[in-house]
């Protein structure tokens, strides 16, 4: 993984390449699963030639097999909408915002916190409802062989792994919990830097590149449930209230018959058998419709930082 640092507020780069763990037989199975895909549906959507493919924006919020689990989801959208679909990643939810707001996508799953961000811009699409509801938690996760910390502020003059500086779980709500506290986040640790996916963060706690981090509960949850090896050297010593889960979002100006049909065909992904398959492995429950409302929460964190979180934000992604 690629990991930008810094030390009290200057950031010089590095890179950082821990070894990822093979793939398994969930790979071949998926593979097996693209073909059968691939086989059922390329005449139906490829004989239209007036609409030209939707673009969907995503980073990395896949926990393994990401390409070919895009694979199996764009053949599913394909099926579903008869258009051309692709799907275009990118390091980091910035990217994607601007990419979005420029035009240069279509529509883009991105989290709460640049939502509220741009929300004047943006129109939500589907939320997705993990555990029956359209909500999750931010956690704290610090090393093993920490048997003292049970907050953020314990961690002072410590390494800490951040996952965004647009994510809501793993920049904004520990962020804000600093300040809540009188710390300025900016100085509060010996030094700091983003991973750019929250398995990444879990990853760097968990071999000791950093004494705490903060990540996303609901891949947490599925990394113990799905790959534990993964989080061996880390645990888990707080956790946040629960805020709007991460949406797929459009432009507002998304012309309205091209809105609905991938509204619908979002809410309906866990009535397809491809579409329950890909929610299986995101450990999702079903795409719902979600409200501006979901999002106040985050809204409040945003109004509560002020300032300090934006221009640490600006500053710390400057010099990634």
């Amino acid at each position: 993984m690629t990991v930008s640092m810094r030390a009290n507020g200057n950031a010089p780069s590095c890179d950082l390449t821990p070894s990822l763990p093979n793939g398994n037989v969930r790979r071949r199975l998926l593979t097996a699963g693209i073909a059968a895909i691939g086989v059922g549906t390329t005449p139906a959507w490829g004989q239209s030639v007036n609409h030209p493919p939707l673009r969907i924006g995503t980073t990395a919020v896949f926990l393994d097999d990401q390409l070919q689990l895009l694979d199996i989801w764009r053949a599913d959208l394909q099926a579903t909408l008869r258009q051309a679909v692709q799907f275009v990643q990118r390091r980091s939810y910035r990217e994607i915002v601007d990419l979005l707001l420029r035009g240069q996508i279509d529509a883009a799953w991105i989290c709460g916190y640049p939502y509220v961000l741009n929300s004047k811009q943006l129109r939500l699409v589907a939320v997705p409802q993990y555990r029956g509801t359209p909500l999750y938690r931010s956690y704290l996760i610090v090393g093993n062989s920490d048997k003292k910390t049970e907050a953020i502020t314990q961690l002072e003059g410590k390494v800490f792994a951040y996952s965004d500086p647009l994510s809501n779980s793993g920049f904004l709500i520990p962020s804000t919990e600093l300040l809540a506290h009188h710390h300025d986040p900016s100085t509060f640790f010996r030094r700091s830097f983003f991973t750019f996916a929250h398995r990444n963060v879990v990853q760097a706690v968990a071999a000791g590149l950093a004494d705490g981090g903060a990540v996303d509960g609901y891949v947490w949850d599925t990394i113990i449930a799905q790959f534990p090896a993964w989080a061996s050297g880390a645990h888990k010593v707080w956790q946040s209230p629960e805020y709007g889960f991460p949406p797929l979002v459009v432009r507002k100006d998304m012309a309205t018959p091209t809105f609905e049909a991938l509204n619908a065909a979002l809410l309906q992904m866990h009535e397809r058998h491809d579409g329950q398959l890909i929610l299986d492995r995101l450990a999702l429950d079903r795409f719902v419709n979600g409200s501006d409302a979901l999002y106040d929460g985050i809204r409040s964190l945003t109004q509560a930082a002020g300032a300090v979180t934006l221009e640490s934000e600006a500053r710390s992604t400057s010099a990634t």
